[in-house]
């Protein structure tokens, strides 16, 4: 820590300390700085072989163009929109790791980190910043970085919890004042997410210390638990459709035995609303991934119920969630912290929750994962699967039970060919 406080300086004073083959850590989801951001970009003719380490972005990514090739390297910890191709172009490229193992990273010196870019809330009277609506792995990287650079702006919310940084800790402080990214998935609901949402709604039971991420499946799982009493929040992030469940007295985190009567989470990410909701909010306690999802910790809440999604599974139960065959989509983030948490909490359940057939009508339960595909689950990690058409429970069950519910739950369209396989594959069914 600094013993002075340092002095705002214009964005190209802040960036001039980023020089060719630094590794420089960007902070994330909706807390992406886009104006620093921006300008670092605009310094690219003068770097080369910068690493840029993230897990998602969001908005733009000028870094990532691939005009820009021989300045940035994007190294990714989770593929985010904004990266993805670069990631799979050779302009980049992905770090398969667990979402609570990110912080050590940077904290064994695994991954020493030059340069953090972070965007905190404006310093309060006692001069704390907060890091605002992601806490997850910028809190470690803020503590590693040689130098920290630090996007001040008062639209960014001050949240409680491990999220507070004294200014002292910034080496440069830029000043913005710009809208934080939103995004909203509660109106876009689609039927199918409906009857997703209402399938797993049925398997949470009242006093449940829930995980959920975002889309449309978690946020239908939200709407189609009104009726539910006493439910408790331990996540990795939430959206907007915590709040009328909120309102509602549905989650009042009672029974929770880590943090009880707080909501646990490491970043946020939804529309205004929200970030006005969880602004100086006590209810809401901001924490590291390395503390959120760590299984020791998850697995001490009661009736733990991990929502998690896939791009695909066998009819074994491997899970495809970050991968299309070789196509790097996305990252395995926090899904087997909780669906492990989940596993070994009292009453847990861990849940994977997806649609049976693509946009294009091809079907996500398979008879073999797509060559060069990642496993995230793996099948002795898994419980439950949910589509539209039912639940499938997997857990003690073997081979050819598994296939059987898989194939119960996968869209008609898909059932014959799938039951050939099957039969190919077990000699009987």
């Amino acid at each position: 820590m600094n013993d002075i406080a340092p002095k705002y300086k214009t964005a190209e004073e802040a960036l001039a300390i980023v020089q060719s083959g630094d590794r420089v850590f960007l902070h994330g989801s909706a807390a992406t700085p886009q104006y620093l951001i921006h300008k670092l970009a605009e310094r690219a003719h003068e770097l080369r072989d910068v690493e840029l380490v993230s897990i998602s972005t969001f908005g733009e990514m000028p870094c990532a163009d691939i005009k820009y090739k021989d300045s940035f390297f994007i190294n990714s910890l989770f593929v985010s929109a904004n990266v993805r191709e670069a990631v799979n172009s050779g302009r980049g490229d992905y770090v398969p790791i667990f979402l609570s193992e990110i912080p050590q990273l940077f904290r064994l010196g695994i991954m020493p980190l030059d340069v953090a870019i972070v965007h905190v809330s404006p310093p309060d009277r006692h001069g704390f910043c907060s890091l605002g609506v992601s806490v997850d792995i910028a809190r470690e990287a803020v503590k590693r970085a040689k130098y920290v650079i630090a996007q001040v702006n008062p639209q960014m919310p001050r949240t409680h919890g491990d999220a507070l940084i004294h200014s002292r800790r910034f080496h440069a402080m830029v000043e913005v004042n710009e809208a934080i990214p939103e995004v909203d998935y509660s109106t876009k609901i689609s039927s199918v997410e409906e009857t997703i949402g209402r399938h797993v709604a049925g398997l949470v039971e009242d006093k449940a210390t829930l995980q959920m991420g975002i889309g449309g499946i978690p946020d239908a799982v939200l709407k189609s638990l009104t009726n539910h009493k006493s439910l408790g929040i331990h996540t990795e992030m939430f959206s907007n459709g915590i709040i009328p469940l909120i309102e509602k007295g549905v989650i009042t985190n009672e029974y929770k035995k880590i943090l009880p009567g707080r909501i646990a989470t490491a970043f946020i990410a939804g529309n205004r609303a929200l970030y006005d909701f969880v602004d100086d909010n006590p209810l809401i306690s901001m924490h590291s991934t390395d503390f959120v999802n760590d299984v020791s910790v998850i697995k001490e809440n009661p009736k733990v119920t991990a929502i998690n999604s896939a791009i695909e599974i066998d009819i074994t139960g491997q899970v495809v969630s970050d991968s299309i065959g070789t196509y790097q989509f996305s990252g395995i983030g926090g899904q087997m912290d909780f669906i492990r948490g989940a596993a070994l909490s009292k009453g847990g359940k861990p849940i994977i929750a997806l649609p049976s057939v693509t946009a294009k009508g091809v079907s996500r339960i398979t008879p073999f994962i797509n060559q060069g595909a990642g496993v995230v689950t793996t099948r002795a990690h898994v419980h439950y699967i949910v589509t539209e058409y039912g639940v499938a429970y997997l857990y003690g069950k073997n081979l050819r039970q598994r296939a059987k519910e898989l194939i119960r739950i996968a869209h008609p369209d898909h059932r014959e060919r799938l039951e050939e396989e099957a039969f190919k594959r077990f000699k009987q069914m």
